[in-house]
């Protein structure tokens, strides 16, 4: 007898009359909100105006959704175009199945599309979501808990996910929450970005790219670990190699971008003021310009002195 576990929710979905509440749902919702909050937040930071992330996340959050969602049907296509199956629930998102890595490739489309609309450069944008985006993963694999699904191996671990549906070839027990070590997994990723841009003065898009390397780490180890079907090349899950291949990308790119363009954009948003940031970058250059201002001042008032 199990003392202690996860319990999974007796049903995913409530109903408001004739409308369907889904947890997936709400859990991609609340995400992208944290994302485009806290994304804002460091664009005005670095000296971006208010408002700004918003309006590229219109481009960005619809292109994600739908790449996301064509990762899913491509690399399971079975599940939608095999006999038996009936094609028209490739279209039913809120039964979950989406993407990471379609999601963040197509998302980045849009969110370049946005970008050149709005005059800003995409790198340094790119930077100041990163968290966010990382936060927003941590709140949305929530979603699959409440569609019980993407968990792990069988385990009497304290904290193991019971599983509760036989649907879709489900096995009632009790499993790995393989969903919960990604969102922890995901919610440090947010953090490490973070302090590592405060640290060391990220930009270019490197902040960016250190969120998709720590973030491919962690999918690595958590993506061996789960149960359900997948497509395998040379013993491993396709999304293992997928993550493999995107660290590597993501790592080179922080080595040539910082060779080739050391430091911080000093300018993320045509227009905006010198200075006109509310972090410390911006009170550190508004210092730095007023020392030397000071110095010809003084050395003006000591120059008319001595002629007088």
């Amino acid at each position: 007898m199990e003392l202690a576990y996860i319990p999974s929710p007796s049903r995913g979905v409530l109903y408001l009359g004739p409308i369907p509440l889904r947890g997936y749902a709400f859990c991609i919702i609340i995400g992208v909100f944290v994302a485009v909050w806290l994304g804002n937040k460091r664009w005005i930071a670095r000296g971006g105006r208010a408002g700004t992330v918003a309006d590229i996340a219109v481009w960005a959050v619809p292109f994600g959704l739908v790449g996301g969602r064509l990762y899913h049907v491509i690399t399971d296509y079975e599940l939608y175009f095999s006999k038996g199956r009936d094609w028209v629930d490739a279209f039913k998102v809120w039964e979950g199945g989406l993407g990471i890595w379609g999601a963040i490739a197509l998302g980045a489309l849009g969110a370049w599309i946005g970008a050149r609309r709005r005059g800003v450069p995409m790198p340094a944008y790119a930077d100041a979501v990163a968290p966010g985006i990382a936060f927003a993963q941590a709140i949305g694999r929530w979603g699959n808990w409440f569609n019980q699904e993407l968990y792990g191996r069988e385990t009497h671990v304290p904290w193991a996910l019971h599983i509760t549906s036989s649907e879709g070839g489900r096995v009632p027990g009790y499993y790995h929450p393989t969903f919960l070590y990604e969102s922890l997994w995901c919610i440090g990723v947010g953090f490490l970005v973070i302090w590592a841009d405060r640290r060391f003065k990220l930009g270019h898009g490197r902040a960016f790219a250190l969120y998709v390397a720590a973030y491919c780490v962690g999918r690595g180890w958590i993506e061996y670990m789960r149960v359900d079907d997948a497509h395998h090349i040379l013993g491993l899950r396709l999304n293992d190699w997928t993550a493999m291949i995107v660290f590597l990308l993501a790592v080179v790119y922080i080595v040539v971008s910082s060779r080739l363009r050391p430091g911080r954009e000093a300018v993320v948003e045509p227009g905006v003021p010198d200075g006109a940031a509310e972090g410390t970058d911006g009170a550190d250059e508004v210092e730095e310009k007023a020392e030397p201002d000071a110095v010809k001042a003084k050395d003006e008032a000591e120059s008319g002195t001595s002629k007088t």
